[in-house]
């Protein structure tokens, strides 16, 4: 019997969520390519490594962009080396997989994500939308006929959705999440600085010092390497969070307009059931530093963050499958 797997695609990191042994693969989606033979060289975490630190033959590439695919083989390539580290295959027929897209995908991108899991070495590929399945590896009930809201921030989207009976009322999907607040705080230290460092640093600075909400007791400071912009020559500076919260909350003033986007459609029973129940706050970006403060005080609504909000959507992608299976099992009547 396969193990049924749950992936989540994501811009920035994969995720891989076995059915009955829970997340078994999290590594950067990021490809190492030689660009004169083509070769893939390293997939994942050893590729990661190489970022921003390759001669110039040696390219890492990151598949995806803004949640969709943007270098079709090279998604293939990452999945099937992560497939087949997991070594589902093999001793293993194919596993069923369910992968997920943000809401707003054209059909073209649909089908592409769908084919990429196929040619990598699944069996049956169900594709279902990705708040919908955050919203249920957090642990929401959205079978019910009540109102669930998430919010999703992940690496290239944020995703947005209001859920009832198993499906969304109403969504919005803005190409607006951690990789903007990465390049906002690249650009910020260009500017402002005359600093240029690279995406991982930026990565690391949003994670150890950034903050979304303008708070007086969290003020971190970090020392900054890179290198001066005039000069060209390496120079390392001391910044606060306060120094870097223009270029975070520009970002997070963009989710906030979504947010409100999707409160203005919802009929007013199920918004209710949100003031009730609160927003479920997932994704990567539910990790920044006040990201709940921020939504409370502009939503007026109350803001949980999920309790792994980095597997929630790998996990919500496997129970989805278990949830199918049981119900094709009970129609077959061998339930």
């Amino acid at each position: 019997m396969a193990k049924d797997i749950g992936i989540d695609l994501g811009t920035a990191n994969v995720l891989i969520y076995a059915v009955g042994k829970g997340i078994v693969l999290n590594e950067p989606s990021v490809v190492a390519v030689d660009t004169k033979s083509n070769q893939v060289l390293a997939v994942g975490s050893e590729a990661y490594r190489m970022v921003g630190r390759t001669p110039s033959n040696i390219r890492a590439i990151r598949p995806l962009k803004d949640g969709v695919i943007s270098d079709f083989d090279v998604t293939e390539s990452m999945l099937s080396y992560f497939i087949s580290k997991l070594s589902v295959k093999g001793f293993m027929a194919k596993p069923n997989i369910m992968i997920c897209a943000p809401t707003n995908i054209t059909e073209i991108e649909r089908r592409a994500i769908i084919q990429a899991a196929e040619k990598s070495g699944g069996g049956k590929v169900y594709l279902e939308e990705e708040p919908k399945v955050a919203a249920v590896g957090a642990g929401m009930d959205i079978f019910k006929p009540q109102g669930n809201m998430v919010i999703d921030i992940g690496g290239g989207t944020s995703d947005i959705a209001v859920l009832s009976l198993g499906d969304i009322v109403a969504s919005k999907s803005i190409r607006i999440a951690g990789d903007e607040l990465n390049a906002n705080i690249i650009n910020f230290l260009k500017t402002q600085h005359n600093l240029q460092v690279g995406e991982r640093t930026a990565e690391s600075i949003k994670i150890k010092i950034g903050s979304a909400y303008p708070d007086d007791d969290h003020n971190e400071s970090l020392e900054v390497r890179g290198r001066d912009s005039v000069s060209g020559m390496p120079r390392s500076i001391e910044i606060t969070s306060k120094d870097i919260y223009p270029a975070i909350s520009s970002v997070m003033d963009q989710i906030v307009k979504a947010a409100k986007d999707v409160l203005e459609v919802v009929p007013p029973e199920l918004a209710a059931d949100i003031i009730d129940r609160g927003i479920m706050l997932t994704g990567g970006g539910a990790l920044l530093h006040g990201v709940d403060k921020l939504l409370i005080d502009q939503l007026k609504v109350p803001v949980v963050i999920s309790e792994n909000p980095l597997d929630n959507v790998a996990k919500g992608a496997g129970i989805l499958l278990e949830h199918m299976n049981a119900t094709t099992t009970k129609k077959h009547g061998r339930g």
